[in-house]
C-alpha cells in the first residue's frame, strides 16, 4: 500500500478526533438517560459510544498499516444534553449527519489525492453512516409516536437495551 499525503493523513487524524468526539457524546447521551430513568436507552447509547470507538480504532489501523502517524488531537467538551428522550435522539442524529459529511468529504479528498487504497475503508463507513442514519431516524419516529406514553416509553427502552456492545477494539 502506499503511504498517505499530508493532507490525507491530516484528514484522517480529525476524523479519529471526531469519532472520539462522537463517542463521548454518546456517552453524554447515556448519562442523560439514565438520568430519566431509561436504562436500556442508556445502554443502547453506550453501545453507539464503544462503536465509535471502534471506528476511530479502525481509522488509526488504516493509518499504522502506512506507516502514517496517528495523533490524537484534542477532544472538544461535549455540549449535547438531553432533557427528554426526543432530545437526545435528535442529538445523536445531528451528530451522525456530522460525522457521514466529514467521512464523504475525506473520500473526496482521497478521491482527488488518487488514493484508491483508502476509498475501500471509506466506502464501508459510507454505508454504514446510511445505515446509521436511518435507524437514528427510525427511532425518532417511534418516539414521537410514543408522544408522552409512559408504556410505550418504557417498552422501547426495553427493545433497545436488548442491544449488545461489541466492545471498542477493531475487528481483525
Amino acid at each position: 500500500m502506499a503511504q498517505l499525503t499530508g493532507a490525507l493523513e491530516a484528514a484522517f487524524n480529525d476524523q479519529v478526533t471526531l469519532e472520539l468526539e462522537a463517542s463521548l457524546v454518546y456517552r453524554q447521551l447515556a448519562i442523560e438517560m439514565d438520568m430519566l430513568d431509561l436504562p436500556g436507552m442508556a445502554s443502547w447509547f453506550r453501545a453507539q459510544a464503544d462503536e465509535e470507538v471502534v471506528h476511530a480504532n479502525r481509522f488509526i489501523d488504516h493509518m499504522t498499516d502506512r506507516d502514517a502517524h496517528p495523533r490524537i488531537q484534542a477532544v472538544p467538551a461535549v455540549a449535547a444534553t438531553a432533557g427528554t428522550v426526543q432530545e437526545a435522539f435528535e442529538a445523536s442524529l445531528a451528530h451522525e449527519q456530522k460525522v457521514s459529511e466529514s467521512i464523504r468529504n475525506l473520500y473526496r479528498l482521497a478521491q482527488q489525492e488518487g488514493d484508491i487504497d483508502a476509498l475501500p475503508l471509506l466506502n464501508s463507513f459510507i454505508d454504514e453512516q446510511l445505515e446509521e442514519e436511518a435507524t437514528v431516524s427510525e427511532l425518532i419516529g417511534k418516539i414521537r409516536l410514543i408522544g408522552d406514553d409512559g408504556p410505550g416509553l418504557l417498552k422501547l427502552d426495553e427493545q433497545l437495551g436488548a442491544r449488545q456492545s461489541g466492545g471498542t477494539e477493531a475487528a481483525e
